[in-house]
């Protein structure tokens, strides 16, 4: 069976439902084109958790963990299946690795899952589970969580990690020019990820140019350590994708394999 890459996303805001940008037409054209897997296992900058967890819902619902939006993003629901498989291969592969791991079957999707859902595979036709982040761990528990999951691209599983290339605070319209300090932290995540510099990434608060202004929390750089992990300590990137919306928010992509 083939190997699947794992992939990291930029999500963006839930706006890019409505408002028209370049990465909107990226994410559909990217799914239109790709095989269908098995099963998605996506990892969320939008779900926190105190220990790693598993989201085992048979049906996700749609979470609209937002304020302040137009009425229609309200009125969305993407039409998501579990995968009871996913769960099992995934609570193994983290206990295998040393990982303690509990499950949710309640959780539902938040928007940095279904945004890019929404437009890769909008008929809700490929299963998905969803797997927690832990921001207070730090970067390299995220980069092992990624190297343990590995195995799941043998078994016709996608792993996506949805976050943000850059996630300062929104600073203009959805295609205004970009803040030069967030191009070039955009840039540098590029270069490394380009070069398999894992351990930069991983350190990327000391090592990233403007990193903090960038991502003042971890949540949205997480799932990028995640997917890169998952590949293994000889990664090759892709960027699928680049462009910029709100000045501020980078919507690189990328494939590893």
């Amino acid at each position: 069976m083939e190997q699947w890459p794992s992939l990291f996303i930029s999500h963006g805001s839930p706006m890019i439902l409505l408002d028209d940008c370049p990465a909107r037409h990226f994410m559909a054209q990217y799914g239109q084109e790709m095989k269908r897997p098995d099963a998605i296992l996506m990892i969320s900058a939008h779900w926190e958790t105190e220990g790693v967890t598993v989201g085992s819902a048979a049906e996700p619902p749609t979470i609209h963990d937002f304020y302040g939006f137009p009425e229609p993003l309200y009125r969305y629901h993407y039409p998501a299946t579990g995968h009871q498989t996913t769960v099992k291969q995934t609570f193994e592969c983290l206990r295998m690795a040393g990982f303690d791991v509990v499950e949710d079957d309640e959780r539902g999707l938040d928007h940095g899952a279904w945004v890019p859902l929404a437009y890769m595979f909008p008929e809700g036709e490929v299963p998905v589970a969803q797997l927690s982040i832990q921001s207070h761990l730090g970067a390299r528990h995220h980069y092992e969580m990624g190297r343990a999951l590995a195995p799941l691209r043998d078994e016709n599983i996608l792993i996506v990690g949805s976050g943000n290339a850059t996630h300062g605070r929104r600073a203009g319209g959805v295609n205004e020019p970009v803040f030069d300090w967030v191009a070039a932290f955009s840039e540098w995540i590029h270069d490394c990820v380009m070069e398999n510099r894992a351990e930069d990434v991983i350190d990327y608060l000391a090592e990233g140019p403007y990193a903090f202004e960038n991502h003042p929390t971890p949540d949205h750089y997480v799932p990028l350590l995640i997917a890169m992990g998952a590949a293994g300590e000889n990664a090759k990137a892709k960027r699928l994708h680049t462009s910029y919306t709100y000045r501020t928010i980078s919507m690189d992509s990328y494939e590893f394999h």
